[in-house]
């Protein structure tokens, strides 16, 4: 579905009425600007239609057109393809990505997305403002959508940080319940993440470092966002580490509790033997037993069992173990 189509010349949108490829032609005759072409979830008839008025390299658009791509940048003569990965985090605790492929050429840039993951209106709109950043050509455009998904995974993390804190309070509050699958769940969602944000580091560093024509006119604003990438990669590689000092932690007081849990009982079944073993000793059917014909014996008896069992307990609670 083609979401939204302009021409861009001189910093200025001129809206597309007309076919596309009558657009293409006139752009490319007067010469000056670029067209945009915004496409969401394109069926292969409209995918078909943008190969064959742009002239898109056939291995690009089939790796569009099935999705599930790696972030990368491939060169295909005048044209780069370029994935990025959108996220979106929503409660409880669950990482979302979709995706966004782009061609960038000298006169054009169709970008294709795919998940309801950052939509490109707000970009198209805040580029649209910046005149200035639009005379700069097509590569404007990939610095502006790669800057909305970095801000976006710079949003996410810190809201990922609110949950890893929330989390960690949760596991040293005493008599918390056991968050064992909520740790693993948040660190897969985390690992997640940087499967997103982790392989675009080499594709901005690609075009930091001059090897690719079109970005020449932006290359140091994408020094800037490649920057906030490699402090955001060290974010999320901190946040997997926390968590698995989390997880360590929490594992080490579930044993404690366990251990506390095993003392206690053994408190209690060494109590209980005495009077066990005393009431099992004077059950027997003997005829010969101490005390058995004695008036004071049960009295005895009892005071010995209680006696014996509050001096135990007395005991055990001194040490530690009740």
């Amino acid at each position: 579905m083609i979401v939204d189509c302009a021409i861009y010349r001189d910093g200025i949108r001129e809206d597309v009425d007309s076919d596309l490829g009558d657009a293409l032609a006139t752009l490319r005759t007067e010469g000056g600007g670029f067209l945009w072409l915004g496409l969401f979830e394109p069926g292969p008839a409209e995918f078909l239609e943008v190969q064959k008025e742009l002239k898109l390299h056939p291995v690009a658009v089939e790796d569009a057109a099935g999705g599930h791509q790696r972030p990368k940048l491939v060169q295909y003569g005048d044209t780069i393809f370029v994935v990025l990965k959108s996220v979106s985090y929503s409660q409880p605790t669950a990482i979302e990505l979709g995706e966004i492929m782009m061609f960038v050429g000298q006169d054009f840039v169709v970008t294709v997305r795919r998940g309801a993951s950052n939509p490109l209106k707000a970009v198209r709109k805040r580029l649209e403002a910046d005149r200035k950043l639009l005379m700069a050509g097509s590569s404007s455009v990939l610095y502006a959508v790669c800057e909305e998904i970095v801000e976006t995974y710079d949003r996410i993390s810190h809201d990922v940080e609110s949950d890893i804190i929330a989390l960690e309070h949760r596991v040293f509050t005493r008599g918390s319940v056991d968050v064992t699958e909520d740790i693993y769940t948040l660190k897969r969602e985390v690992l997640e993440f940087r499967t997103a944000e982790d392989p675009l580091i080499p594709v901005l560093q690609e075009i930091v470092r001059g090897r690719v024509a079109l970005c020449a006119k932006t290359e140091t604003r994408f020094r800037r966002v490649l920057d906030d990438l490699l402090r955001m990669d060290q974010q999320i590689d901190a946040h997997n580490e926390l968590l698995t000092n989390v997880l360590t932690a929490h594992l080490a007081l579930l044993g404690k509790q366990q251990n506390e849990d095993v003392r206690k009982i053994s408190s209690w079944a060494a109590i209980t033997a005495v009077p066990t073993m005393l009431a099992g000793v004077y059950g027997m059917n003997f005829e010969h037993m101490p005390g058995l014909k004695w008036v004071g014996g049960y009295p005895l008896m009892m005071i010995i069992m209680v006696g014996s069992c509050f001096w135990l307990h007395r005991r055990f609670k001194k040490s530690g173990w009740l």
